[in-house]
């Protein structure tokens, strides 16, 4: 995929040739000025003239006419150099393999040195190179009808730096592609219809994500689930014909099973609503409700191939949502694995029942810190719209770690209130402990309130990825469908984690 070389010549032969550049007064300077001399100077005319545009996220594309071994050359606009962010490179990255996709190339070279600032180094740049590369060439294949006609892929990139050793350029290069490729590993996974991505289903590929990067695996069945009394993950189950699983994934880097955090992922392979059921333009798109079960298997397939020196416990409650005679019903009481009895007022807030029991499950496994994903509230989007996800925290230094890690990945999140008022809404029951849907008003409040419950004194931070797990548009990092959304957040998270006082 990747092949990392020194010797930057204008001679070298290549389908194109990607250079960056930055909006300065002054001429090309170095290898771009001689790349400037064997085009006789016309480069510095093209720019003059604006048909070659240093604009951020500008693509111009001249061809060589012979002139140099490339036949095509591409420009990608950068903008000021003091401006230019780790997210801004990967956008434009992003924006350009599009842009070469299309030209229906196999191979491209890039002088990575050409995308080198006083901000970002080379190491940086490849990273981003890499990482937009998988994302932004993601396509999901779908099931139509294939064409016999072999189609032409983007498989080969040369990279090209003088200023940094090829080994770290790799490495760099290599981070970055498991982050991307996760990325759309999650993606495909809530791409992925629901009759064929059931419990089971996901039960399994966890199963073969865990084999290929020696994980401890744990498949807990209905009758094993049953027993540890995990009453809120089995009545979502009821109406089902598909068996529940619980889907746990251990990766320990350190020597002591100590410090252990634990992503708890929302994994609803479908999700009608229940006798609470969707209308019937919003049960479209329920296949999507295991976009938190999608971000943490995507997060520990990063953790797998970065062997990151932390502890990790990944817990999946995996079912649909269904209807039948035996389905779960409004006014109904179960108790949760905790021992701490619900009132169900609404079926369709089911996310939150199967999150109590993996949230009591995963502090079974020694989980000390809680993350958990959901695309849980129609209220966050509400709240925030489609491009933030709603977060909520027992502990604001947790918190703050996980902020770091997605501004990082660039996955933008804002900090939900977790006041006493909704903690007494979810409290108030007269039959039950607690009651799963006390209104609509303040919804997604309600909700992150109400798995705060389960997590207790554990520091936990709530993630609510319900505007943010899909788009309806195409953009520079990805075609429009499943984002694979905090699956880089979460990997991030882990990587950088430093134990905290609880």
């Amino acid at each position: 995929m990747f092949e990392v070389k020194r010797d930057f010549e204008l001679a070298n032969v290549h389908e194109g040739l990607v250079i960056g550049l930055f909006d300065k007064p002054e001429k090309f300077a170095g290898n771009l000025a001689k790349l400037d001399a064997g085009f006789d100077g016309q480069l510095t005319e093209l720019v003059k003239s604006g048909d070659i545009s240093a604009k951020l996220k500008s693509i111009s594309k001249v061809h060589s006419f012979g002139k140099i071994g490339s036949k095509r050359v591409w420009f990608v606009g950068l903008g000021k150099e003091k401006d230019i962010t780790f997210e801004k490179l990967k956008e434009a990255f992003g924006k350009l393999f599009k842009n070469v996709t299309a030209s229906k190339l196999e191979e491209t070279a890039i002088y990575l040195d050409s995308f080198i600032s006083e901000e970002l180094d080379g190491l940086d740049a490849a990273h981003a190179l890499s990482e937009a590369f998988a994302l932004s060439t993601y396509q999901f294949e779908g099931y139509k009808q294939k064409s016999n006609e072999p189609e032409k892929r983007l498989e080969h990139l040369n990279v090209y730096s003088e200023m940094f050793a090829e080994e770290d350029v790799q490495v760099s290069l290599s981070v970055g592609y498991a982050f991307g490729k996760a990325a759309n590993s999650a993606r495909t996974l809530v791409n992925t219809p629901g009759n064929m991505l059931t419990a089971t289903d996901m039960a399994n590929y966890a199963k073969e994500l865990g084999a290929k990067y020696d994980f401890e695996i744990e498949i807990l069945e209905k009758a094993e689930i049953e027993k540890l009394g995990m009453g809120a993950f089995l009545a979502v189950n009821q109406g089902s014909s598909e068996p529940p699983k619980m889907i746990v994934l251990k990766y320990q880097g350190k020597d002591e099973w100590k410090d252990v955090i634990g992503l708890v992922g929302k994994g609803i392979t479908f999700d009608t609503g229940g006798y609470s059921i969707k209308t019937k333009a919003g049960i479209v798109g329920m296949k999507t409700d295991m976009g938190g079960a999608a971000a943490v298997l995507g997060a520990m397939e990063i953790i797998g191939e970065t062997r990151p020196e932390q502890n990790v416990v990944a817990v999946i409650p995996s079912t649909d949502n269904m209807i039948s005679g035996g389905a779960f019903k409004p006014d109904d009481v179960i108790t949760s694995m905790s021992g701490k009895t619900i009132e169900v007022l609404n079926t369709d807030a089911e996310g939150r029942l199967v999150l109590a029991d993996a949230v009591t499950y995963a502090k079974h496994h020694g989980a000390e810190y809680l993350v958990d994903v959901a695309t849980l509230t129609g209220g966050v989007i509400t709240a925030l719209g489609l491009h933030t996800t709603g977060a909520m925290t027992n502990h604001e230094s947790l918190y703050e770690q996980v902020l770091e890690a997605s501004m990082e990945a660039g996955e933008q999140m804002w900090l939900l209130p977790l006041f006493e008022t909704e903690k007494e809404r979810v409290r108030n029951s007269k039959v039950a402990d607690l009651n799963n849907s006390p209104g609509s008003e303040g919804h997604a409040l309600v909700a992150g309130a109400f798995i705060g419950e389960f997590a207790e004194g554990t520091p936990w931070v709530h993630l609510d990825i319900a505007g943010t797990a899909v788009t309806s548009k195409a953009y520079d990092l990805g075609p429009a469908g499943a984002t694979g959304v905090m699956t880089r957040t979460l990997a991030l998270f882990v990587e950088r984690f430093e134990p905290i006082e609880k």
